[in-house]
């Protein structure tokens, strides 16, 4: 029998944390009350852009248009409803006309124009009856909010008129704004829920107010990190939902995992100090490891030049590294100072009704019977849940990407009113055609049969220009339909292919699409690399098995593909648009499976770790296979499906946003997380591991020699069976 574990056995590791717990605490209290000071009105600072390629050609046209040209792009447009009367009402015209020439003279406003001056058929409804503004607000997106909020008196009545705002600009602010004010909906849902859960699962209110803690930590120290980052880079708002879903999550994922260990080894008689030294040195190690897996895995995105996705890495990579600092250094501070108070104000009392609790050795039963008849019938589980799994991916295969657009928004917001307005009674795509810059010196009849070239292209419903300035020049060119179907998209490189005797760019809104998915094409396989070699390593120096790293890479991609079909089924293909409140572009946006992939795939491994070094533990102990699979699964699955279903509560809290993609995060990666939990590490794991039996530890010679200098398990020190496993019957010990 394994003998209590001694004050002698505590590593240095264990003194450090506990030594001087209360000055611990009180310093973190410090640098967290700093960072809330340092990461204040960091909502304010992000943006709300960022899935263009800073070094495409349609960036750099774009550059070139808004300091040569400003008034070729629009980003604000007036709609101008004139009732039942026609826009060229002499009454209409003279209002209209006043208006533009009032929003020519705001500051931070210029490339105004409207079809009361230019009587271009574009910026005319097809009824007569609404008709457009245009211009571009300048500056960067902090600034043309300001812009916006200062002009906002434009908007609404001008009798004989009604005036609303759109336009890429007023989009972005208001989704923006919108965003801000989700999160804070999601952090009041989500924050009470995630306690309630925590007492069930520990009972003790004292325990579940230790996850919280880690997790408010760890957010409000990213936040702080955030606000630094935007001093030198550009960080998008939609990473700060991660931060808080991560936060609380894997908060939780580790508090959870050590309280949980710390509360056995109390259970065996140890005193506290031997407890905690016990735990870091157990669980502690493993949520190393853990951390390190998620790290990697959101780290993938940094190969991605769009800053929409090196958002997620900065934020998500932050976030994770404080978690698991916090639940090392201050969760041990604060057991030491608890000991066995940490199991006080236990509220299940009430419900137990005198019934004495369960002994460790007793907990657990329902999920070791569970992994007894899985591994009985292995082949069956296996073949059967990867079916499952394989079908419901199905609808993936069908993906459409797309862009960003007003349809994030919910349908009552003013930019996606407008324009809706503009898509429906428009023709072409006013605000959303393609622009194609001209650089070098040429004649007016070049540019004439330039343009003859484009307007014969079939995908081509006009063309207008060319505006020259010097020696550049531009044509604006309207698709048939809408601005970033496949026609236009196609016409984008149709339109680069046209030959010219002088250089073009070609930008637009399909064009920066078409970028962005050739820039994610391009880098996919490198971040897909960088995640499987480092998380094969990672893996491998936890268990030292050639086959498990395998193992854990392939299931957990599996585990992502429900995630990915219900993606196209709901979000692409509308269904359920009515009841989760949405409106369906009818493609996704080109980003989004990136880092949906990269969050959910560092999650799913992050569960993997956690039963994996408990299962190798037991095989350390006793050498019997089939007995560690079951003993792994006895004390971790119901620990897994805990943390997984207060993760999906969080991921939930953050996808009843307004914001689409926002959305589609949130309960994308809750129903991949579930998954995970409850279908491949309950089903699929045990079987495929009894499948592939005592194989599943062999390494050959060399690697399990640099496992044995290099490597780290969840397992003590002092190792119960001998290198080899004793032959026999099953069960035997080394």
């Amino acid at each position: 029998m394994t003998e209590v574990n001694t004050p002698p056995r505590v590593g240095g590791w264990t003194r450090f944390v506990t030594a001087r717990p209360r000055l611990s605490l009180l310093v973190a209290l410090v640098l967290t009350a700093l960072a809330v000071l340092a990461g204040s009105g960091v909502a304010d600072r992000l943006g709300a852009g960022g899935w263009e390629d800073p070094a495409a050609e349609s960036t750099y046209a774009t550059k070139a248009l808004e300091r040569e040209f400003p008034g070729s792009q629009p980003n604000l447009l007036l709609l101008v409803d004139a009732g039942d009367a026609s826009v060229d009402d002499p009454a209409v015209a003279a209002r209209a006309e006043r208006l533009a020439e009032r929003l020519v003279h705001e500051k931070g406003v210029t490339g105004v124009g409207s079809y009361w001056q230019s009587g271009s058929p574009a910026l005319r409804a097809e009824d007569g009856h609404e008709a457009l503004i245009v211009a571009r607000i300048t500056g960067d997106e902090k600034t043309a909010g300001e812009t916006l909020e200062r002009i906002a008196h434009y908007r609404g009545a001008h009798s004989p008129v009604e005036v609303t705002v759109g336009g890429p600009v007023a989009v972005r602010h208001e989704m923006q704004t919108i965003i801000q004010e989700d999160l804070i909906r999601a952090e009041l849902i989500a924050l009470p829920v995630t306690l309630v859960l925590l007492v069930m699962v520990f009972g003790s209110a004292v325990a579940a107010l230790l996850p919280l803690g880690i997790g408010i930590v760890a957010i409000l120290g990213t936040n702080a990190i955030l606000r630094g980052l935007t001093e030198l880079t550009d960080v998008s708002v939609f990473a700060i939902n991660l931060t808080t879903a991560l936060g609380l999550g894997l908060a939780v994922d580790y508090a959870l995992f050590i309280v949980r260990r710390f509360r056995e080894e109390l259970s065996t008689g140890a005193e506290p100090l031997t407890a905690i030294g016990t735990t870091l040195r157990t669980a502690g190690r493993t949520v190393l490891f853990s951390a390190l897996t998620v790290a990697v895995s959101l780290a993938a995105m940094l190969v991605f030049p769009q800053y929409f996705l090196r958002s997620f890495a900065y934020a998500g990579i932050a976030v994770v590294l404080l978690a698991a600092a916090a639940a090392l250094i201050l969760l041990p501070a604060a057991l030491m100072l608890l000991g066995h108070r940490v199991s006080s104000l236990d509220l299940r009392r009430v419900f137990r009704r005198g019934q004495r609790p369960k002994p460790a050795e007793e907990e657990g039963r329902a999920w070791a019977r569970s992994a007894a008849l899985v591994m009985r019938r292995a082949p069956f589980f296996a073949l059967g849940t990867t079916a499952v799994l394989v079908l419901l991916g199905l609808p993936f295969l069908g993906v459409k990407f797309g862009t960003a657009d007003d349809r994030q928004l919910p349908s009552t917001s003013e930019s996606h009113v407008v324009q809706q307005h503009i898509r429906e009674g428009f023709p072409g795509s006013p605000g959303g055609g393609l622009e194609v810059l001209a650089e070098g010196r040429a004649t007016e009849a070049q540019y004439g049969a330039y343009k003859e070239r484009i307007a014969r292209l079939p995908d081509v419903l006009r063309v207008d220009g060319p505006l020259v300035k010097g020696d550049s020049a531009y044509f604006t060119v309207l698709p048939k339909g809408e601005a970033v179907d496949d026609p236009a998209q196609r016409l984008v490189g149709e339109l680069r292919e046209v030959r010219a005797p002088f250089d073009t760019k070609v930008t637009g809104t399909a064009a920066v699409l078409v970028d962005s998915k050739d820039a994610i094409g391009e880098r996919l396989p490198l971040a897909a690399v960088f995640i499987t070699i480092v998380t094969l390593l990672l893996v491998f120096l936890l268990t030292g098995s050639v086959l498990i790293p395998v193992q854990a890479v392939v299931l957990n991609a599996l585990s992502l593909t429900a995630m990915f079909g219900a993606v196209v089924w709901i979000f692409q293909d509308g269904h359920l648009s009515g009841l989760l409140g949405f409106t369906s572009p009818g493609s996704v946006e080109t980003t989004l499976p990136v880092l949906m992939f990269c969050v959910a795939f560092g999650l799913s491994m992050d569960y993997g770790v956690f039963l994996l070094s408990r299962i190798k533990e037991e095989y350390d102990h006793t050498g019997d296979h089939d007995q560690a699979v079951r003993h792994g699964l006895q004390r971790t699955g119901g620990l897994i499906t805990a943390a997984a279903v207060i993760l999906a509560v969080v991921m939930v809290a953050i996808g009843t946003s307004r914001v689409t993609n926002t959305k589609m995060l949130g309960l994308g990666i809750a129903l991949a997380v579930l998954m995970d939990a409850m279908i491949v590490r309950s089903l699929l794991v045990p079987a495929v591991m009894r499948l592939t039996g005592r194989a599943t530890w062999w390494a050959p010679g060399p690697l399990r020699r640099f496992h044995e200098r290099f490597g780290l398990s969840e397992a003590d020190p002092e190792p119960a069976r001998d290198p080899e496993p004793a032959r026999g019957k099953v069960g035997a010990r080394g």
